[in-house]
């Protein structure tokens, strides 16, 4: 009887409990990952992973207590080894260069879409995997691409990746949320178009939606972008 490869257990760090559970639900619904816990601060993941051991940490930078690559500084001293993704709107490239030299091994931009971060896992699983000594030097250049270089998510069929960034612009500059309606006005497509792409920002957890009631008929959806921190 074969045994089914070990799950890679993740412990999520991000100071935002929206966020947190959104991101821990993420990872949640990729093969072969699990959650061992959520923590909130520097102290709270270092007491968790004191308790419990992970293959991976997804990290935000910016934590309450203190930057995350401060808390990634003391694992490793420590002696903790885990991976980890950092996942930030950080893009100061210093910042990335010191990530790297604590043993980030891919940084996730917010705001990201489920799709986003499933395709960096899926390329962590993929190089965890690989196992026995290279053949040369361009096995071991493969399987450093398999880690570094991520392909651009697949969007649903019919979806563009232009008009759902200008829809997402939309969208997040609206303080008070969009209809359809006014969010295809906005970009120059119908409004059964706009709701497609916005459905699909919803799916992706990027944007939620609730009823706008008027003052006859029924009530129009109204979409508002959900901001998970920094």
């Amino acid at each position: 009887m074969t045994t089914a490869p070990a799950r890679i257990r993740v412990l999520v760090v991000e100071d935002d409990p929206v966020a947190a559970d959104a991101h821990a639900l993420y990872v949640g619904r990729v093969p072969g990952f699990t959650v061992a816990g959520i923590a909130h601060s520097r102290a709270e993941a270092y007491r968790a992973l004191e308790r419990t051991p992970v293959e991976l940490i997804l990290l935000d930078l910016y934590l309450p207590d203190g930057h995350g690559l401060h808390l990634l500084r003391a694992l490793r001293a420590a002696g903790h080894s885990a991976d980890v993704i950092a996942v930030t709107s950080a893009r100061d490239l210093s910042v990335v260069r010191e990530g790297v030299s604590l043993g980030v091994v891919q940084y996730v931009l917010k705001p990201f879409t489920f799709a986003t971060l499933r395709d960096r896992l899926d390329r962590y699983a993929e190089f965890r995997a690989t196992a026995g000594e290279a053949a040369g030097q361009d096995e071991v250049d493969r399987a450093l691409a398999t880690l570094r270089t991520p392909g651009p998510a697949a969007l649903p069929k019919g979806l563009s990746a232009p008009t759902l960034e200008a829809v997402t612009r939309i969208l997040r500059d609206a303080d008070g949320g969009l209809t359809a309606a006014e969010a295809g006005a906005a970009v120059g497509i119908s409004r059964i178009t706009a709701r497609r792409y916005l459905e699909h920002l919803v799916t992706e957890g990027r944007a939620a939606r609730s009823p706008r009631y008027g003052q006859v008929g029924r009530p129009e959806l109204q979409y508002r972008w959900i901001r998970s921190g920094r």
